[in-house]
């Protein structure tokens, strides 16, 4: 039979296939072979002895979260407790971008923020959504849930950013544990354990352990440029141009005009120089 793994606890995975749900294991030669079935990931399973003896090819991953085949990213990010940090909303938009996956920013806690905040964040949101990255207040929930419509989605996002609470908006039955801020930390208590996709109307949505730290690996860096939509790659003097101190570079222009969102083209730097 086929199926979809929409869970892994350790080296249980649950697949479901016709609304069934089996809890497999993988066959030995996936290690051999150096290959890990992942949530997200279409396999072929033996339905009676409950082993996965085929991954169907992907058509992409991420290695943080770990996931498979996912057709949009919605990256939750804090604007109090934890603060706002655009240098790590940009390397997760970059992240998501480069492994063709649609990003879409939901953005928390903007009731804690004063007047003068608010009126800046007002400025960022509008900023991403001109330069084609969709990004709302976790408050707009039905327009979340029609974006979302008939996709596979992954939440990603620091720990305690409200992830699982956002869930829980979308859907009250899922009632996914929550938890506060430690003070201590100055930083969120970790609530989810695992990766699993859950069935919300005509999507399914993945809930994530939260993390504190992201980098770009494995990307090639020279790359990086073409996940800055409001960079106008074509319009500088070389076509290899690395928008850092090249004279005549466009995007440079563009950042001197205030065509740029200054964080941006900051984080843009850092992932590159680094």
């Amino acid at each position: 039979m086929e199926g979809r793994i929409i869970r892994q606890i350790s080296n249980l995975y649950t697949v479901e296939s016709n609304n069934i749900t089996y809890e497999c294991r993988a066959r030995g030669n996936f290690r051999v072979k150096g290959v890990t079935p992942l949530v997200g990931d279409w396999v072929r399973f033996d339905e009676k002895d409950k082993y996965i003896l085929e991954i169907l090819p992907r058509k992409n991953e991420l290695k943080r979260p770990v996931i498979a085949n996912v057709d949009c990213a919605i990256i939750v990010t804090s604007l109090k407790r934890p603060e706002f940090a655009p240098n790590l909303l940009d390397r997760m938009l970059t992240n998501v971008i480069l492994n063709d996956i649609e990003p879409l920013v939901v953005l928390t806690k903007f009731d804690l923020l004063d007047d003068s905040e608010k009126e800046r964040i007002v400025d960022i949101i509008r900023y991403y959504n001109h330069i084609g990255i969709k990004t709302l207040i976790n408050k707009e929930i039905p327009v979340l849930k029609e974006y979302i419509k008939d996709k596979v989605v992954v939440l990603s996002g620091q720990t305690g950013v409200g992830k699982s609470t956002l869930l829980n908006m979308m859907d009250e039955s899922l009632n996914l544990a929550t938890n506060d801020i430690s003070e201590a930390l100055g930083r969120g208590k970790h609530t989810t354990r695992h990766v699993e996709l859950f069935h919300l109307d005509s999507s399914l949505i993945a809930d994530t352990p939260g993390f504190s730290a992201f980098d770009i690996q494995d990307e090639d860096r020279e790359n990086i440029r073409f996940a800055f939509p409001e960079f106008d790659n074509d319009g500088c003097k070389f076509k290899d141009c690395k928008h850092i101190n090249e004279i005549g570079c466009k995007v440079l222009e563009d950042l001197a005009n205030g065509k740029i969102l200054e964080s941006r083209y900051d984080s843009y730097k850092k992932m590159v120089m680094k």
